[in-house]
């Protein structure tokens, strides 16, 4: 449902709201802070000053679910967080992610140990400034541990009181389902957009359990938003920017879709989240359907 909010000043509020967990209420678009460090998601931003900028405005423009990463940077992203917006207002939800470690840019070994698990969610609780996380996310599962060993862990943080609810990312139906043996999971996070939709088994099965679903890359890191977007000759004639067009698609698609648009630039924030606005008739939703990639 779209709340009451003043969405003129506040437009993420216009996404509607889901409840992460049956609990933690979040306007649907969020904003997702991986575009925030330096290139191949190694290192610091080129504009430090901007990053901070584009987290505040963030807050402004009614967002209040942020999705980080331990590996973002590695640990820039979380430090970005902290800085820009600690202390928190009560209605930020931040979820960030471990299980994947970094031995250069662009590289993503996944570790999933339990030691190290528990380790990076200590070091994430350190570096945000929380008492408590709400939402970790086991950012993949790693094949050379057992998951129940994995899922294990983060059940322990959350029985010790230092996660709120558990997550998984890039998994199967049938591994969200294994993992549920061992915990609660809440949320799934796993690559989904307009033209990518590889996890639609998932999506639809998420959606009849009330889990939270994550696309990430919901703009297909840029794909779906230059000058030769298929969304192009559609956004003119609705009067909307393809980016806001691929944003609005995701909303219609699915009440439990949590889209986390990311960028490094406040025009682009203002620009993306101005997609919450934007309402499509079945019409124009089947039309932009059928530019499956």
């Amino acid at each position: 449902m779209t709340t009451g909010t003043d969405t003129t000043n506040r437009p993420a509020a216009a996404s509607g709201t889901f409840r992460i967990g049956g609990d933690l209420e979040v306007h649907r678009l969020g904003y997702g802070t991986m575009q925030l460090t330096g290139p191949g998601v190694w290192g610091p931003p080129k504009d430090h000053d901007e990053a901070i900028r584009v987290l505040k405005r963030a807050v402004e423009l009614g967002v209040d679910f942020f999705d980080t990463a331990d590996s973002y940077g590695p640990y820039v992203a979380e430090d970005l967080l902290r800085e820009a917006l600690h202390p928190y207002g009560d209605d930020v939800v931040i979820a960030t992610k471990a299980g994947l470690t970094r031995t250069g840019p662009n590289e993503w070994p996944p570790v999933g140990r339990p030691e190290y698990l528990r380790q990076e969610a200590e070091m994430s609780l350190r570096r945000l400034g929380l008492e408590r996380i709400d939402l970790f996310q086991l950012h993949r599962i790693d094949p050379k541990v057992p998951l129940e060993d994995q899922v294990g862990e983060l059940k322990k943080l959350q029985d010790e009181g230092k996660i709120r609810h558990i997550g998984l990312s890039e998994v199967s139906v049938d591994e969200v389902k294994a993992a549920q043996e061992v915990a609660t999971i809440v949320s799934v996070q796993n690559l989904y957009n307009l033209q990518k939709r590889d996890a639609e088994e998932l999506l639809d099965w998420s959606e009849q359990q009330g889990i939270g679903f994550i696309p990430w890359f919901p703009l297909a890191t840029g794909g779906l938003t230059g000058e030769d977007s298929p969304l192009t000759e559609i956004a003119e004639r609705k009067g909307a920017t393809p980016a806001q067009l691929a944003l609005a698609w995701l909303l219609k698609r699915s009440p439990v879709m949590l889209p986390i648009p990311g960028t490094s630039s406040v025009d682009h924030l203002e620009d993306n989240l101005q997609g919450a606005t934007i309402e499509l008739t079945d019409d124009e939703f089947a039309e932009l359907s059928k530019l499956h990639g």
